[in-house]
């Protein structure tokens, strides 16, 4: 991605939450429609549901993906959980963890 263009803030910022985001642009870029949360309930466990959910919102809001999903604002974890019958959205923390196969 070229930057050349972008102030030294602006590359700070990029990729990354600037902090909690506000209700409308949770169910503008977080509200999982029909086909996400069919791909969403295709996942075994919570974690990998919720992580996958959070990433496919993140990759709307900001355009790219997290290398640490778990970082995420707690209220999009709270919301994406949330519509996904989730209890416990802190379960987001093992999504990066996988179990050698």
């Amino acid at each position: 991605m070229t930057v050349e263009y972008l102030s030294e803030d602006q590359i700070a910022r990029y990729g990354r939450f600037a902090g909690e985001p506000s209700a409308q642009e949770l169910e503008e870029f977080f509200r999982l429609d029909a086909e996400a949360l069919e791909q969403a309930a295709a996942k075994r466990r919570s974690h990998n549901r919720l992580g996958f959910a959070v990433q496919w919102g993140t990759v709307r809001m900001l355009g790219t993906s997290l290398s640490a999903p778990a970082e995420v604002p707690s209220g999009v974890a709270e919301f994406v959980a949330g519509q996904l019958g989730i209890e416990d959205p802190s379960c987001l923390k093992v999504y990066p963890e996988r179990l050698p196969t």
